[in-house]
């Protein structure tokens, strides 16, 4: 047996939930590596609806659950999250979660921050959440930020303030608003850590007893490759290394613990906020599609961007994160279209690509090159095996297949964690 990580090979919103509500519950550790509370996750199990933008998804299954160093940490968002899923009787106790305690932690200012600057940039809007990520992350690269276990000695972290006063000030004068209330602050901050420290330590001593231990590791991505600030379509990313390689750096474990890296695709194409989108359709297809697919962000509520899947995108996001196996989902949102288009390359000015250029211009100039598709009869809603499936259908499966240069592990059917068609088991791989 292997450990798994699964990323999104998209922008995201790819239905990651699902598919590691479904190998969560043949884990014995589920592992978040990275991102924030920006990222939603929704699962659906017996027909009960959990929502997730923090925690890993195995909590909602009591599997235990570890939340690394790779995260930046809201330490008020955590708790409104536990709280939420305790009223939907799901128990959380330090047994079943544990937090890294050098994750750096968003705090009142990273949100004000954030959203300053989005309201200030005009055209260039990044569409951020608003919720303190980006800057969280700039303070860790630039040693200034407070981390999960700066709570556990609060009168002492006076030096690290004055360090996040001097940065943080300036900004806020040129905004025009009032300095940080280091006061307030440090009073806000006393509270939560009762409620936050009972699940902190090193997690990364856990993880690795774990290996030696033989268990079976998730690691769970957030966000897609698309989205990654080294790998996607800059400036229009988070502010993260969303690719497999960051389950190593994010959690403290080796790289080689990463086992068997999955990539979750849409079997067609979203996307949340700004930036290019060669095979957006701002027609009524695309609206069908949104419509089919209940395209509407689960952090945000935000309607997404719909249009057809692009091989070349995920092909290039495949080798980038070393995609041994994909994971289709939503299927069954095309069930009744006549004809699908999948994207195989680009021409910008003239000039044709098999993947898309890193100039931000180029990326939005480039024209998709489509091939058609037949839809297929019959619908593939919750069907659990090949011979449940229209044999067009399977066709298209095949086909993307071939495009991106990797094969199809599971496809998913519906949002029900059993109307899953598996073809290899990820962990046995």
């Amino acid at each position: 047996m292997t450990n798994v990580t699964v990323i999104g090979a998209q922008w995201g919103d790819e239905g990651k939930g699902k598919i590691v509500d479904w190998l969560a519950a043949r884990a014995d550790v589920v592992v978040r590596f990275q991102g924030g509370h920006n990222a939603g996750h929704t699962l659906v199990v017996d027909g009960k609806v959990y929502k997730l933008s923090l925690l890993p998804s195995g909590i909602v299954r009591g599997t235990l659950s570890v939340i690394g160093n790779g995260v930046v940490l809201d330490p008020w968002a955590l708790v409104r999250e536990m709280e939420t899923l305790r009223e939907q009787g799901v128990t959380i106790t330090p047994a079943q979660l544990r937090l890294s305690e050098t994750c750096p932690l968003i705090l009142p200012f990273h949100r004000d921050l954030d959203g300053l600057r989005e309201d200030a940039s005009g055209e260039g809007k990044i569409g951020t959440t608003r919720r303190g990520i980006g800057p969280a992350y700039e303070d860790k690269a630039g040693r200034r930020a407070l981390r999960v276990c700066d709570l556990r000695d609060l009168a002492r972290v006076g030096p690290q303030l004055d360090r996040i006063e001097a940065h943080h000030n300036a900004l806020r004068a040129g905004f025009g608003v009032d300095p940080i209330d280091r006061a307030e602050l440090v009073a806000e901050l006393e509270k939560i850590a009762e409620q936050v420290l009972p699940f902190a330590g090193p997690v990364w001593r856990d993880l690795n007893e774990a290996r030696l231990q033989g268990k079976r590791i998730l690691f769970e991505g957030a966000q897609g490759v698309l989205l990654d600030v080294d790998h996607g379509t800059y400036p229009f990313v988070t502010s993260s290394n969303t690719v497999s390689g960051t389950a190593a750096s994010g959690s403290g474990l080796g790289p080689s613990a990463a086992g068997y890296v999955l990539g979750i695709v849409k079997a067609y194409t979203t996307r949340v906020g700004s930036g290019p989108f060669p095979t957006e359709l701002e027609d009524a297809t695309g609206q069908k599609l949104g419509e089919r697919g209940h395209e509407f962000g689960t952090v945000t509520g935000r309607r997404r961007r719909c249009g057809w899947f692009d091989a070349a995108l995920v092909r290039q996001s495949i080798a980038i994160s070393g995609v041994a196996g994909m994971a289709l989902t939503k299927l069954d949102v095309l069930d009744t279209f006549e004809t699908l288009r999948i994207c195989t390359g680009y021409r910008v000015d003239g000039v044709e690509y098999d993947y898309l250029p890193a100039g931000a211009q180029a990326q939005l100039a480039a024209e998709p090159i489509y091939e058609e598709f037949q839809g297929w009869e019959g619908p593939t809603a919750g069907a659990r095996s090949w011979t449940d499936l229209p044999a067009q259908a399977v066709k298209y499966v095949k086909r993307i297949e071939e495009l991106v240069g990797c094969p199809v592990a599971l496809v998913s059917t519906s949002p029900e964690r059993d109307d899953t068609i598996l073809v290899t088991d990820p962990f046995a791989a």
